[in-house]
């Protein structure tokens, strides 16, 4: 059977729609029961019918941004170059899920964005503009929008870019979309303001066309991301500000949980890293290795 190269554009379980060209759209299986095929994915194509076929293989791919809970690994998209993390005002953003994010970015090899959404709805305290700020200072680049932003540079951003849209249910994703792709179909999220968590109303992943060049992978919200694919090493990695003092404890087996001469622990009690980030850490290592932290943290600390 002659087959035919395509790219994934959508995903819902193992029926995935195909695009082999232009307009040219398979509805398509695979051959397994668990395929691991995730949108951005490119892949050969069997036609079975006109507009049905087959996935036969899957070609290597450039990166790959996941999330791993215990043994289930979820792939949401492959080959992209740009993770696009999305937090808001409301729901009120979760810190410990936005370094989670950051460091699968990281461990994928891509690009990263911050984008601050809904900045129209007031930010008492400015606890979120505070958050925006922090990770600016890390240097990753942070973008400004709500409904009275041009949405121009954020598509710049997205330029001659395969990129992914991450972040909490009710944050704006699918929001941005319709008002960079006309007609995208793509239903914006609603808010709860009873329990100030965003309701899932996106259900699959979806990719979407910007131009020839660029285009947007579209994921469901997010509550929590799980890193158990990461060794710590990995991990300690993923946070941007720990690499030049990595190599630097006393004992080469540091883990960075307190241990004598940690490096880590000597530059965030003299302020060279905030320990805001180096409790994140730890508390996303414990979840990887199963060894608790004796109590170090205070239990406002704890995980969404």
């Amino acid at each position: 059977m002659e087959t035919c190269a395509g790219e994934v554009i959508a995903c819902h379980g193992r029926h995935l729609l195909v695009e082999i060209k232009p307009g040219s759209i398979l509805s398509c299986v695979t051959r397994s029961r668990r395929s691991g095929i995730a949108c951005g994915d490119r892949v050969k194509v069997a036609a079975t019918g006109a507009d049905k076929g087959v996935i036969e293989t899957i070609e290597p791919r450039t990166s790959v941004f996941h999330r791993r809970d215990g043994e289930r690994t979820k792939i949401l998209a492959a080959n992209v170059n740009l993770v696009v993390i999305v937090f808001a005002v409301v729901p009120a953003p979760h810190e410990d899920l936005l370094d989670r994010c950051l460091a699968a970015a990281e461990q994928s090899g891509s690009e990263v964005l911050l984008v601050f959404n809904k900045t129209d709805l007031g930010d008492p305290g400015m606890r979120v503009a505070e958050i925006a700020a922090r990770y600016l200072r890390l240097g990753y680049s942070v973008l400004k929008l709500s409904p009275r932003h041009s949405i121009d540079a954020f598509r710049r951003a997205l330029q001659d870019r395969l990129s992914v849209l991450v972040g909490q249910s009710g944050v704006g994703k699918s929001t941005l979309i319709n008002r960079l792709i006309a007609n995208a179909g793509a239903r914006a999220a609603a808010t709860s303001a009873g329990n100030d968590k965003g309701r899932h109303t996106t259900t699959h992943t979806q990719l979407y066309r910007l131009d020839a060049r660029s285009a947007l992978i579209d994921s469901p919200g997010l509550q929590l991301f799980g890193l158990s694919h990461l060794a710590p090493a990995d991990l300690a990695f993923g946070f941007v500000e720990f690499r030049a003092l990595l190599g630097q404890c006393r004992f080469s087996n540091c883990a960075h949980r307190g241990e004598p001469g940690c490096a880590l622990e000597h530059a965030a009690k003299s302020g060279a890293i905030e320990h805001r980030r180096l409790e994140s850490y730890r508390r996303i290592l414990a979840t990887i290795t199963g060894k608790p932290l004796h109590g170090r943290l205070s239990p406002a600390s704890s995980l969404p």
